[in-house]
């Protein structure tokens, strides 16, 4: 009997080990799951980075570590501090992870079985990274804080550069022979849904944020947002560029909503924003927004990383069956970066801003980087566009 039943915990103890989940961990066999663990890991650095923003700023026993006891601001320097660190601690472990799997192209190699296994290893590793940039002094946090603009500055570069390249790979996918004639209907009707709310969106922006006749800012930004989208129109639809209406109209979403984003990030005791928006207390609608701008930051670097393609500007040889399917350097290049940027979104930029609790992206310096952001999606959206047309006409004066 008892012979049985251990029979049977062993049957079902190689069931266990056979399933898909816990032999794909053990046998490294699955890098798409591998992806996701390193979601999940970006996720929780976020969540600890606003927990030493909003939470851990007010324990008394933090100021007692070497680093933070010289802090000059007091708690709000605290809490940008402690943002940093952990966004320290999170750019080290990618950056490790990137010079150690840059340029893997094979599968069951070496350096493809540390990207997609050896987790008690890099949980320990992130551990230990973790906790060492809380060992430094402020001033190596601040020169890292420095230099965390450009890397975000980088990180928003980049995942422009996807997008733009989804939409425009989305316009050719149907404006290709094989859907040309089926998806007309199909292609006007998003043309056509995307202007309208993008039209809407301005005008709601004109009736929220700019109020008032004095909103002189806020009105440049939404009036010029309104000239990039018929400028993208028109030189979409020029003769000689012929790009079709969908992709101005896809663009035209993105640079509103990068517009909107904009506006919503300045302070709240800016006189053009509504009041109920600028009240000090916290209700569950800042909380809410505040849960989904974390989400959404992790599944913009996730979906950025695994779109390397996007910078491959030479058409490649279809890929073999043992190729990765994804670039393991670039994903974690792209998280890496990513660390740098939740910390600017953090800290509104500026470690020396006090920041609310519940609050991401605020301050004039996050505007200013939004709004700049979209004019430099219209320049590189226009340039996708103008460009082989410049060199075609270069390449026939040559010849």
């Amino acid at each position: 009997m008892e012979t049985g039943e251990s029979n049977t915990r062993n049957q079902s103890c190689g069931v266990m080990k056979d399933s898909s989940w816990y032999s794909q961990f053990r046998n490294v066999s699955n890098p798409w799951l591998a992806r996701y663990v390193y979601a999940l890991i970006f996720l929780l650095a976020n969540l600890l980075a606003w927990a030493a923003r909003d939470e851990l700023s007010s324990l008394t026993a933090l100021t007692q570590l070497k680093g933070l006891r010289r802090c000059k601001v007091g708690k709000d320097c605290l809490g940008a501090d402690g943002v940093l660190r952990v966004s320290m601690g999170c750019f080290l472990f990618y950056m490790i992870m990137f010079w150690s799997t840059a340029g893997t192209s094979k599968l069951k190699e070496g350096r493809d079985e540390w990207h997609s296994g050896w987790w008690l290893v890099k949980i320990v590793l992130l551990i230990l990274v973790m906790i060492f940039p809380f060992l430094l002094p402020s001033e190596l946090i601040e020169l890292y804080g420095e230099v965390a603009h450009f890397g975000a500055g980088v990180f928003l570069l980049i995942q422009l550069i996807s997008i733009i390249s989804f939409i425009t790979w989305l316009t050719d996918c149907f404006g290709s022979e094989k859907y040309a004639e089926r998806c007309q209907i199909q292609v006007m009707l998003f043309a056509t849904i995307s202007y309208f709310i993008s039209l809407v969106g301005i005008i709601l922006m004109y009736i929220w944020y700019a109020p008032l006749p004095s909103c002189l800012l806020n009105i440049f930004f939404i009036t010029w947002t309104l000239v990039l989208l018929q400028l993208m129109t028109s030189v979409s639809l020029h003769p000689k560029v012929n790009a079709g209406i969908l992709s101005p109209g896809l663009m035209g979403l993105y640079v509103v909503f990068l517009c909107w984003c904009a506006i919503r990030s300045e302070p709240a005791g800016a006189d053009c924003i509504r009041k109920s928006e600028s009240e000090s207390t916290t209700d569950w609608q800042s909380i809410i927004s505040f849960v989904v701008a974390i989400l959404a930051l992790v599944v913009a670097t996730f979906s950025t990383g695994i779109d390397s393609k996007c910078f491959q500007f030479r058409k490649s040889d279809p890929p073999a069956e043992d190729d990765v399917p994804y670039g393991y350097g670039f994903f974690h290049f792209v998280f890496a970066t990513g660390a740098m940027y939740f910390a600017m979104l953090l800290i509104g930029w500026n470690s020396h801003h006090s920041m609310r609790k519940w609050t991401i992206d605020v301050g004039w310096t996050s505007a200013w980087v939004r709004i700049v952001n979209e004019w430099l999606a219209v320049c590189v959206y226009l340039w996708m566009l103008v460009a082989p047309i410049i060199w075609k006409s270069r390449h026939a004066d040559t010849t």
